[in-house]
């Protein structure tokens, strides 16, 4: 027996693929062969690769600069005895390292709920005897039975199948179910097309068949599967690349400014006790040790408004990722669709009527051109849609207050479209119940049922199927009122060409009279047909999408389709939703758009640089096996690109671990997928990613509004200790009072800076580069600007309390306040990176509010408060102090707010000489 693999069995005939497995369609393995198999080949289990220990996982959260930064501002201020600052800050420590060990751990679960999806019950032959017996006891040979609810257990080749039909939308992305066959393929047969095959974790939904087990555990198309999650690598998103990279240039700089200040202290004389003291003061102040924390806070603030728009975070750092987002590849059902079959078009006596609405609800209307009507007034039309009615094996039930379909969605869409124009299920059925019926088989195409009209009246045989099994059983048609016609078999095919080339679905019905003592039916009964017409169905876009794509369009966001389905249907569905706005947009810039498909087996033929610029060109991907979809993710990602990835199938997996950020399904969504997921959309909606990258956005705006408020202070404190020991100063600020606008700034002012709203036109912005640093060239003028006033401001303040023979201890309170009360005036700045605050309005965020009014009490204490004095060794100040205080405060403000205008007024005339280039 060859080695027994996934492989090729398709492509060889059933009585080859017994002999080559040596089993026997009748009476299954021996179990002596079985125990031997056992042996040689395992469980059908999926392998669990071993991952690093819990241990080993936690101690790689703290392999960070940011992290060391942290621990060396904990030990110096263990060494100044200040236990509660040294506590906070291994809090802060600890709680990164936790968040960072949970979410990782969780990430890895994706392999062991794959391997919990193949945990199933088996039908099988051995010596003879059928038997049930768990799926992981089957072995390559086994002869396996299926039934309609089962679970596939392993990869088999089908032996023999009555009306069988497949779900296996979670392993190829195929919306509908697949009807199985057992003759013998092409070697070329794409996954999704080897319907003489099927595979482990699909499910059966209709019919029954026996197949021989070619493949198990690790060997099967999941096990396949299996090895690229584990291999796909898990990237460091781009907030946290930044933060790295910023983290290690912020260690590099303390370094050198502490060995700065050591040597000058040295060539200036101090103690060695005095250099020690401004070495500790100036690392302190150049710490920004809550970073971490309100980086962590204003993500999980993104998590909570997510979720209130149907977005569940299970990664923090994915929030930001979606801000950074430049490629979305969304998978079509369900997601950019309904995932419900609705009927668009009805051809009946010869006139093409459109039918509006959408899913399986009994909502809409018919039209004949422009013109709407009533369908119970068209003896055809009626006469269609009750053929549609009762030649049918499927019902609507209710589900979460709509209807889902119990059967064949097709079927489904045809009782919705008979509900539309007035038919009743149950009415249809009494008044014409069913005598005999044929039921679908792939050999024939079509369906047809018996239905008795009454006593003495001819009894209707309906019959339903593809276009080419009912046409040539046709001898003649029906006019709009029932008549009997001449059938024009060249226009109906005309008719039928259009609506594929739509993507559309399309079913023939047929009716024949037959005598009212005929009692069965059979195959040798359909024919001499007077033909009906056509129903044409599709998936539609859900209303939200088109809107939803275009925001994204808008944002610089690219949009890509990556399903299952066939090359016409996806391109037509990408056609629908871009067709109200793509297309305008392009003529109004002189070219003509058109959506650009490319099936699995062109991609396949693709490497290189060809595979590279195809993934960025093309907008619509069909019948795309796993792999395929890691490659383009991949490929996307050469390309410099932040890739969102949607999925919701066992097979998206991989891809979804792949990505930047994977967003998993919540309603059809495997647990594979939501465990290999960063993100968990609880409405399967694309237009609720739309909403995430918009929160995503603003997540990131918040953060950069931190960073770019904190690190002036940092900048700031650190420079006007280095000056101070460099001209042989005693220090304006002393180390516990840096300590204690650190701590106590960074909560009540600087959090409050993770509340603020969304900036106008967020989502008319382009994607940020992805290889942009935190500290952009504008940003780093900003911080540098705003830390040398701050520096001048504590010197002026203090030098003047001098002048004015103020204590040492009143002029350092006085320098203290200079920094707090310039970092309250910046924070306002802060609001916005680009607009000025009147734009973002004053009162639009009140917590940011509350937070400067608690600030200014709190330095009244620390200023006036007799145990204040004491411990931090404040003095109280006079008016004279106080205006100029507040006067440099403003200042600060002024200058910011000047700054902004200018830089918004440069990029206004960047952008003109940009769109003057363009034009040209």
């Amino acid at each position: 027996m060859k080695n027994s693999t996934s492989g090729s069995w398709f492509q060889v005939s059933s009585a080859e693929v017994l002999g080559s497995l040596e089993s026997n369609i009748d009476q299954g393995l021996p179990e002596a062969v079985v125990v031997d198999r056992q042996e040689q080949y395992g469980a059908n289990v999926l392998t669990e690769t071993k991952g690093k220990s819990p241990l080993v996982l936690f101690l790689d959260q703290f392999k960070d600069p940011m992290i060391y930064i942290l621990l060396a501002a904990a030990i110096v201020t263990l060494f100044l005895q200040e236990w509660v600052e040294a506590i906070v800050i291994l809090v802060i420590v600890l709680a990164n390292a936790i968040i960072g060990f949970v979410q990782e751990s969780r990430a890895l679960q994706a392999m062991k709920a794959l391997s919990q999806a193949m945990d199933t019950e088996a039908t099988i032959l051995r010596d003879g005897t059928r038997k049930q017996i768990s799926a992981r006891e089957l072995v390559p040979g086994d002869i396996v039975l299926l039934q309609s609810g089962d679970k596939v257990p392993a990869d088999m080749r089908l032996l023999q199948v009555r009306e069988l039909q497949i779900d296996e939308s979670a392993l190829t992305g195929e919306s509908l179910p697949v009807k199985k066959g057992t003759d013998t393929l092409a070697a070329d047969t794409a996954l999704a097309d080897r319907n003489n095959m099927v595979y482990s974790s699909t499910l059966v939904t209709y019919g029954t068949g026996t197949g021989v087990v070619t493949a198990i555990g690790d060997s099967t198309e999941i096990g396949h599967i299996n090895e690229m999650i584990a291999s796909a690598d898990v990237l460091e998103t781009p907030l946290t690349r930044k933060i790295h990279h910023f983290s290690r240039i912020l260690l590099f700089g303390i370094l050198c400014i502490s060995a700065a200040a050591l040597a000058f202290g040295l060539i200036r004389g101090y103690s060695m006790g005095e250099v020690f003291l401004g070495v500790v003061a100036l690392a302190i102040g150049t710490i920004p040790e809550s970073l971490p924390a309100v980086i962590t806070v204003t993500l999980a603030l993104g998590v909570t408004r997510m979720a209130g728009r149907h977005a569940i975070i299970r990664k923090l750092p994915a929030v930001e990722t979606l801000g950074s987002t430049t490629v979305v590849c969304s998978d079509k059902t369900g997601t950019l669709t309904q995932n419900e079959m609705t009927v668009q078009e009805v051809l009946a006596g010869g006139e093409l009527y459109t039918v509006s609405g959408v899913g399986y609800a009994p909502e809409g209307s018919f039209s004949l051109g422009e013109v709407a009507v009533a369908p119970q007034s068209i003896p055809t039309l009626i006469e269609i849609l009750q053929g549609g009615l009762l030649c049918n094996d499927s019902r609507l039930a209710p589900s979460d207050g709509g209807l889902r379909v119990e059967g064949d969605p097709t079927e489904g869409a045809l009782i919705t479209s008979a509900h539309k124009a007035g038919l009743v299920s149950e009415q249809a059925t009494a008044d014409l119940p069913r005598v005999d019926a044929i039921p679908f088989e792939s050999e024939y195409m079509y369906m047809a049922t018996l239905n008795d009209p009454g006593p003495n009246r001819p009894r209707v045989m309906y019959v339903k199927g593809s276009v080419e099994a009912i046409l040539p059983r046709c001898a003649a048609a029906y006019d709009s009122q029932m008549t009997q016609t001449r059938l024009d078999q060249e226009e109906i095919e005309a008719r039928v060409s259009a609506m594929a080339g739509q993507g559309l679905r399309v079913l023939a019905f047929a009716r024949r009279e037959m005598p009212a003592e005929t009692e069965t039916i059979d195959h040798d009964d359909v024919t001499g047909l007077t033909f009906l017409g056509l129903q044409a169905m599709i998936d539609p876009p859900r209303m939200e999408t088109a809107g939803a794509v275009h925001g994204c369009y808008k944002a610089g966001v690219r949009v890509k389709m990556i399903t299952g389905d066939h090359v016409v249907t996806a391109a037509a569905i990408a056609n629908q939703i871009v067709e109200d706005w793509v297309h305008d947009e392009a003529r109004l810039r002189g070219f003509e758009f058109e959506i650009q498909a490319l099936s699995g087996q062109q991609l396949e033929k693709l490497e290189g640089d060809d595979l590279l610029d195809t993934a960025a060109q093309t907008h619509v991907f069909a019948r795309v096996a796993p792999e395929q979809k890691l490659r383009l993710v991949e490929a996307l990602q050469a390309k410099g690109n932040v890739v969102a990835m949607t999925g919701d199938g066992v097979n998206d997996a991989p891809a979804l671990r792949q990505a930047d950020i994977g967003i998993a399904m919540g309603i059809t969504g495997t647990a594979v997928a939501k465990e290999a997921a960063d993100m968990v959309l609880t409405d399967d909606n694309f237009a609720t990613i739309k909403d995430a990258v918009e929160e995503g956005r603003a997540v990131y705006d918040n953060i950069i509004k931190f960073i770019g408020w904190t690190l002036p202070t940092n900048v700031a404190e650190g420079g006007v200790i280095l000056l101070a020991m460099i001209f042989g100063q005693a220090l304006p600020i002393s180390p516990l009072q840096i300590l204690w606008i650190n701590t106590v700034t960074a909560g009540l002012l600087g959090l409050t800076l993770a509340f603020e709203p969304k900036e106008p036109g967020i989502m008319e912005r382009p994607p940020r580069n992805p290889q942009e640093a935190i500290l952009s060239p504008a940003l780093t003028g900003r911080v540098l600007m705003v830390g040398g006033l701050l520096i001048i401001a504590v010197f002026l303040v203090y030098e003047r309390a001098l002048i004015h023979h103020v204590d040492i201890a009143a002029a350092q309170t006085a320098a203290v306040n200079a920094i707090v009360f310039g970092e309250i005036f910046y924070l306002f700045n802060c609001r916005s990176m680009r607009y000025p605050v009147s734009k973002i309005g004053f009162f639009t965020n009140w917590r940011l509010l509350a937070g400067a009014v608690g600030m200014v009490l709190l330095q009244l204490i620390f200023t006036y408060a007799g145990i204040m004095n004491r411990v931090f060794g404040t003095a109280p100040i006079g008016p004279r102090q106080w205006g100029l205080i507040l006067g440099v405060s403003l200042a600060i403000f002024l200058i910011v707010e000047i700054e902004k205008g200018l830089r918004r007024r440069g990029k206004s005339a960047e952008q003109l000489a940009q769109a003057v280039v363009l034009e040209k």
